[in-house]
């Protein structure tokens, strides 16, 4: 791209930027109360909750990360994006209404204030080790999101990795802080929309390029080898039904266990805003991975693979090669949207986990409602540093610590809803036991040779399921002593 046409996507980024900047300060000129900051006080429509959830669930990852391997793998990349879909489906229509319910009963602000108040007897170790694993992985999670701008910013600008990191990450900082959950859920709402027009944009410019270049999609994915032109990959038996168990497993970390989505359920009104939700929520997630997947298959048509150092910078490739500066301008914002929009609900769930589950719970510390909001914002400003720090002191090996991050806390939390929700005798101390073991074999499972059998992503989840069963068997709840302290509570 020359000079001009890096001019006119720069303006572009700034001006969106700018935007988001706006929003922000747009809800610090409220008076928010601390009902506000962490929830919405129940002021959000569900179109605008569906939007955020959405844009949060999908970051670089959809646009970069599930790209670039659908880019390598060919037809069979479509089973990942087969299993987030069904997750995303069983949330919205079978957990959302239980977490909007739920959340008006014990009026709770977080999922781990919720599991907490569950069970009195073990409310406060829960939210000491709820708070310590969320915190420890979202830190390291906003350092990699801190890091993908920095590179996305170099990628078309030749910015220095470190300047647009801080750049980027200051002003995530400064709309999350200033309104919270209320800006984060607006701004979220306008990266949405920049990140349906990239996956409309892009797949089309991909098939026109092949129609004008005589290419055949059949074939190209026939001289790719490897199976790529196979809905299953070439495979058969056991190797088969591991890549599909595999890859479908991503479905484990769609169940509620994400605190920074199941907030966007709990943070829902009534009903209608529900039906709302779920309407745009699946819409939006059938326009995102259809089109994610028609860029990845004609991505693999237009660009032989070795041409391509970097198989996830394929979606950026494609931008600047088959689009207009002012085009491609729109698509890098909506790139940059995805990466933020997680990182501001990151962010939120550090500061949520600090302020509202640690100091206001944990600890027992009365705070007025509007001094808990300058707390709230202190922490978010220092997460937000540490943040920065991380990313800038640990590199590409933050990217290690993401990989965690699904089953660790996805599907640890994930167990521990499913239980909740759905099985009467789970027990506080089987609540303890699967938060300690999904931590634990999140880590062991990731780094041992199990892993390259069976993805991590699906085994912590059973894992946690299983533990989480027997120990409620062995040390169920004393459910009059829990009544007593709930009603105390």
């Amino acid at each position: 791209m020359n000079f001009t046409g890096s001019t006119i996507v720069f303006v572009e980024i700034i001006l969106y930027l700018f935007v988001m900047l706006g929003v922000g300060f747009f809800f610090s000129r409220k008076k928010l109360d601390h009902a506000d900051f962490f929830l919405g006080g129940n002021k959000l429509p569900g179109w605008a909750l569906a939007f955020s959830e959405r844009a949060t669930g999908e970051s670089a990852y959809m646009f970069l990360g599930a790209v670039g391997f659908i880019y390598v793998t060919g037809l069979s990349g479509i089973w990942i994006l087969s299993g987030m879909f069904f997750g995303i489906i069983f949330s919205w229509f079978f957990l959302a209404k239980r977490f909007m319910i739920e959340t008006k009963k014990y009026n709770v602000y977080t999922l781990t204030d919720y599991i907490a108040v569950k069970f009195p007897n073990h409310s406060n170790l829960i939210r000491w080790l709820s708070a310590i694993i969320m915190v420890t992985f979202f830190t390291c999670y906003l350092a990699a999101q801190f890091s993908g701008v920095g590179k996305t910013l170099y990628s078309f600008s030749g910015l220095n990795i470190t300047i647009g990191t801080i750049i980027i990450a200051i002003i995530i900082i400064a709309y999350s802080c200033m309104g919270g959950f209320m800006s984060v859920v607006w701004t979220d709402t306008i990266q949405s929309f920049l990140m349906v027009a990239a996956f409309i944009i892009v797949p089309i410019a991909g098939f026109f390029a092949i129609q004008q270049a005589d290419l055949s999609i059949s074939s190209s994915l026939s001289d790719m080898g490897n199976g790529a032109n196979s809905w299953l990959g070439g495979l058969t038996g056991l190797a088969l039904g591991a890549m599909l168990f595999t890859n479908i497993s991503w479905f484990f970390g769609w169940l509620g266990g994400q605190p920074q989505l199941s907030s966007r359920f709990m943070a829902l009104k009534d009903e209608k805003d529900l039906r709302n939700g779920q309407i745009v929520a699946v819409i939006w997630t059938l326009i995102v991975y259809v089109g994610a997947f028609l860029t990845a298959i004609f991505a693999s048509v237009l660009y032989k693979q070795g041409t391509i150092e970097d198989a996830e910078m394929i979606l950026p490739h494609m931008v600047f090669d088959l689009l207009p500066p002012w085009v491609a301008g729109i698509i890098i914002a909506g790139i940059l949207a995805a990466i933020m929009s997680t990182a501001s609900s990151q962010l939120l769930v550090i500061t949520t986990s600090v302020s509202e589950d640690i100091v206001h719970k944990a600890m027992g510390m009365k705070i007025k409602s509007r001094s808990l909001v300058k707390l709230s914002r202190i922490v978010t400003i220092l997460s937000g540093l540490v943040g920065i720090v991380v990313s800038l002191a640990s590199g590409s090996i933050i990217y290690t610590m993401v990989s965690f991050a699904w089953a660790g806390v996805g599907n640890t939390f994930s167990a521990a809803i499913l239980l909740i929700f759905f099985w009467k005798k789970a027990s506080g101390t089987g609540i303890v036991a699967t938060i300690i073991t999904g931590f634990i074999s999140a880590i062991l499972w990731s780094i041992s040779p199990l892993e390259a059998i069976i993805s991590a992503k699906a085994a912590t989840f059973f894992i946690c399921l299983i533990v989480g069963i027997a120990v409620s068997i062995i040390y169920p709840e004393r459910r009059e002593e829990a009544s007593t302290l709930a009603s105390s509570n």
